[in-house]
């Protein structure tokens, strides 16, 4: 460095020597940090390749960016944004700003599997410099614009190895809300992140700057006064910033390190790229963050020496496209103000009429306004100066006593009552004059000249809010919308991957505007319009792998085996559209995407029999697919045969119903797939029911799931080769403790026959007379409702049970009974319910007077032996019957297999000697046909 080097900054110098030495108690530290600024201003701006410093979404940085383009007319501009980006760069004219580029990978190989899927954004507004940069170099002959930041894949080849600023225990790391945060958990990429590491002196900024937030410091300390400054100013102020919020970073070497490698990295492409290419680096335009644009590392600039080994990246398949940003969501990634992107857009088009600078926009870009300035020749490059100190005359002028603008402010105080009564405020033109004068008054007591439209929102909120909130937004939002509202960018039709065009041409037959944000509701007559049945077959598809709200359906259902006839649906897929272009990084269809879920899902490692058997349904249902049914039904096979508790058993139990209804309606054959859980299942359930009936964690529902399998599925398991013995000795070695339990050990003994009714109504009588075991009864009526899954020939007895507790037990029993009962009923037995409300009404009296003389049916007095003479043992009187009816005699033989007939033989002796010999079967015939 020259001697005229040294000296450019020499005033400055001693001037911060001076300071240094008035206002600290040791003068070392400081004044080593105020001459290290200053020696990082100086080496950035000699810098024989041209760096221009820049802050995100600034208005400030993309006039300087739009002014300085057009007066240097660059070669080469790199820029600071991940190097696998560049291909979508040209997809932006294709799209609505602000718009995110994003890469994203699901299937990881070289990173931990829980990080799946992988997700890396840098948002793109028109009031940024780089979207200048990109736009010049992109629609002028002969620029190239070159990309020389980490790739995606490196950006978490960093953090795996513990060096990445993405991890969310970092306070570095800007949070990301989920309700505003467009871009979800992705990595935000940091284009021009300037903003103090060091609380402390954040904190001071704030508070002797009488603001809030980082934000409004930067846009009344920085903004406005650099909104109008030359091109020399801007650079060694924004130079300066970068330094001073560097070097008072606190103690973080892991962070030093991250920077110094992003900044190596950097610089070792466009080394190599000026080597490869010849070109000079004067014809060149680094564009990067103010805080990698001071580095203080000596080896670093065109010419150096420093070498950095960039690794190579994993076998991650990364996906690249554009999704829609919004500026809540940019304020969310960067931790700014919410309302701060609106507001700089506000101040970016002031400024472009204020300075008559002609911004750059890609050609055809969608929602750009087009540009009335004349078009003039290319300027020639200015010739290269000395630079010159322009810090010290920036920091010692007073600050600029802007006039105050009161036909701005009187319109956004009108403008801001006008809106605060459409949203339900009694506000009145008396508060557009109190927010007008409290504007002025707020801006006066922090020193301010003009009212910012901080000042101005806080003045609005002080005169306008009451008490409560009378709509859906507050005064502080409806002022972010008077500054210009949340836009929401819009990524077109040409630049959406190939599932989402898919998608828009599928549905294309609603006659709907897909791309617009909102709800809209879709009709489908099928019935008269059979074609829409396709459009029904992709909305349902995207409800399943889309958020909530996306696809939602008003009307109509889709269940195995039936067919749609009219559906009703409410979609919002321009409000989701981020979520269905990430759907176009799994796959290139729908059916694609769903059956990769569905196989994950399966094969998954928390995979359960209920879950894979869910994802067969949902095959079946949403793809129609056969073939994918059955490698799914196999694979719910294989996890049933390894579960070892019964936690899903009533998932499974209605699944599989659900299942063989729809293959004894719809198929030739059942599935062997199906016949193979049913008998594996079968044995499974007979092996776990044992421990079940003992095991305090296994519910009374689950257990009653467990007999429903076995007693519903029973005669198809029988008939492929199970035996019931297993069923008999499962329930023999079962001796449960809990009373529920032990009622439903009851319940499946009555249905095999090991125990009849009336035994089983003498055991309730037992427990309703031993007062020990009394208050212990309701649970055994719980488990009697449970029982009527596996066994709901017993709803009768269940309501006989059900009436007795009510009539006799007492009511500090009774009463603290009937929420256990009722909860029962709701959670685990609402499709138990209507079987009990059937059987009561058919029961109960439906008059209130026939309730007085009313008996219960198992209160009745059974009828006497002799009413029913066929009941004899002596069977005189069922020869009788037989011989007077040999017709039915013969029928009944017929059905038995016995061809010979009744008078074939003796009349009257061979007849007596047979019901001689077999009482019982003359008097259960007798019975038969008394009964008919």
């Amino acid at each position: 460095m020259s001697d005229t080097h040294e000296e450019t900054f020499d005033p400055l110098r001693g001037q911060l020597q001076e300071a240094a030495a008035a206002f600290a108690d040791g003068p070392d530290a400081l004044e080593g940090i105020l001459l290290g600024i200053v020696d990082d201003v100086d080496r950035a701006v000699r810098e024989p390749l041209e760096i221009f410093p820049v802050c995100h979404h600034s208005p400030a940085s993309a006039i300087a960016m739009a002014r300085r383009l057009r007066q240097k007319q660059p070669k080469v501009v790199y820029l600071e944004l991940c190097e696998d980006m560049a291909p979508l760069l040209t997809e932006l004219r294709n799209c609505k700003l602000p718009v995110a580029l994003q890469a994203f990978a699901t299937d990881v190989d070289g990173f931990p599997a829980e990080w799946s899927p992988l997700s890396v954004v840098a948002p793109i507004t028109e009031a940024s410099a780089e979207y200048q940069a990109i736009a010049y170099a992109l629609d002028t002959p002969g620029v190239e614009l070159v990309l020389v930041d980490r790739s995606s894949d490196h950006v978490f080849q960093w953090d795996a190895r513990g060096t990445q600023s993405a991890d969310p225990a970092d306070p570095d790391t800007p949070p990301a809300e989920e309700e505003d945060a467009l871009h979800g958990d992705a990595v935000g990429v940091e284009i021009g992140d300037v903003r103090p590491r060091f609380a402390e002196l954040e904190e001071h900024l704030l508070r002797h700057g009488r603001v809030r937030h980082w934000s409004e410091w930067w846009h009344q300390y920085v903004e406005l006064p650099l909104g109008d400054s030359d091109h020399d100013t801007y650079r060694q102020v924004m130079f300066l910033i970068g330094s001073l919020f560097r070097r008072l970073a606190p103690g973080a070497p892991r962070r030093v390190r991250v920077d110094e490698d992003r900044e190596r990295h950097m610089w070792t492409r466009m080394r190599r790229h000026l080597a490869a290419t010849g070109t000079d680096p004067a014809d060149c335009l680094y564009v990067c963050g103010a805080f990698h644009a001071a580095s203080r590392v000596a080896e670093f600039g065109v010419h150096g020496t420093d070498t950095f080994e960039i690794g190579p990246r994993t076998a991650t398949k990364w996906l690249h496209g554009l999704i829609p940003s919004s500026h809540a969501a940019i304020e969310a990634q960067f931790d700014l103000a919410a309302g701060s992107v609106s507001i700089a857009a506000t101040v970016w088009a002031k400024n472009v009429r204020r300075t008559r600078v002609e911004p750059y926009r890609l050609a055809g870009q969608a929602g750009a306004k087009k540009s009335r300035a004349k078009k003039t020749a290319a300027a020639l490059p200015a010739p290269a100066v000395p630079p010159s100190d322009k810090l010290t005359g920036f920091l010692r002028q007073p600050p600029v006593l802007d006039r105050l603008d009161e036909a701005e402010l009187l319109g956004w105080s009108v403008e801001i009552v006008r809106a605060a009564r459409r949203s339900g405020y009694l506000a009145s033109t008396a508060d557009a004059i109190a927010v007008f004068e409290t504007s002025i008054l707020l801006a006066g007591m922090r020193d301010r000249a003009r009212p910012t439209p901080y000042d101005f929102q806080d003045a609005a909120v002080t005169c306008i809010e009451k008490d409560s909130v009378p709509g859906r937004r507050d005064v502080r939002r409806l002022v972010e919308t008077l500054m210009g509202g949340d836009r929401v960018g819009q990524v077109g039709y040409d630049a959406l991957p190939p599932l989402a065009r898919d998608v828009h041409d599928r549905l294309a037959p609603l006659n709907l505007k897909l791309q617009q944000r909102g709800v809209q509701r879709a009709l489908l007559d099928i019935a008269s319009q059979p074609e829409l049945e396709r459009c029904s077959d992709v909305l349902w598809m995207l409800r399943h792998l889309m958020p909530r709200g996306a696809a939602r359906p008003i009307m109509g259902e889709r269940r195995l085996g039936e067919r749609p006839i009219q559906e009703s649906w409410d979609l919002a897929l321009g409000t989701h559209e981020r979520a269905l272009i990430e759907l176009g990084y799994e796959g290139v269809s729908v059916e694609q995407v769903l059956e990769q879920r569905l196989r994950r899902t399966a094969y998954g490692p928390h995979a359960t029999t209920a879950t894979v058997l869910e994802a067969v349904e949902d095959a079946t249902s949403y793809l129609r697919s056969r073939r994918l049914a059955d490698e799914l039904g196999s694979r719910a096979l294989e996890v049933l045969s390894a579960e070892r508790s019964v936690d899903g058993a009533p998932e499974v139990l209605r699944r599989v119903r659900r299942l063989l209804a729809y293959y004894r309606t719809s198929e030739p054959v059942l599935p062997p797939w199906i016949e193979s859980f049913v008998k594996t299942g079968y044995a499974h359930y007979c092996t776990l029911l044992p421990t079940a009936f003992t095991d305090s964690d296994a519910t009374v529902r689950q257990v009653a799931a467990m007999l429903g399998f076995l007693f519903s599925m029973e005669s198809l398991a029988l008939s492929l080769g199970c035996d019931r013995t297993q069923l008999e000795l499962a329930l023999a070695q079962s001796h449960p403790e809990d009373p529920s339990k032990t009622a439903l050990l009851w319940a499946a003994q009555v249905q095999l026959g090991d125990l009849s009714r009336a035994d089983l109504r003498a055991k309730c009588d037992e427990l309703l007379g031993n007062p020990l075991v009394l208050p212990a009864y309701p649970r055994y009526l719980s488990g009697f409702v449970h029982a009527l899954e596996p066994v709901p020939g017993l709803t009768d007895f269940v309501v006989e049970a059900v009436s007795n507790a009510f009539g006799r037990l007492p009511d500090p029993v009774l009463l603290p009974w009937l929420p256990t009962l009722i909860t029962t009923l709701r959670s685990g037995g609402a499709e138990l319910a209507p079987l009990l409300i059937r059987e009561s009404g058919r029961i109960f009296p439906g008059r209130l007077p026939a309730l007085d003389g009313w008996v219960p049916p198992w209160r009745a007095q059974p009828e006497p032996e002799t009413a029913h003479p066929a009941r004899r043992t002596d069977g005189s009187r069922g020869c009788t019957l037989l011989a007077a009816h040999p017709v039915a005699c013969d029928a009944v033989a017929g059905l038995l297999g016995c061809d010979d007939t009744w008078e074939a033989a003796d009349p009257v002796s061979p007849g007596a000697a047979l019901a001689g010999r077999f009482p019982d079967t003359a008097v259960a015939l007798g019975v038969l046909l008394a009964g008919a």
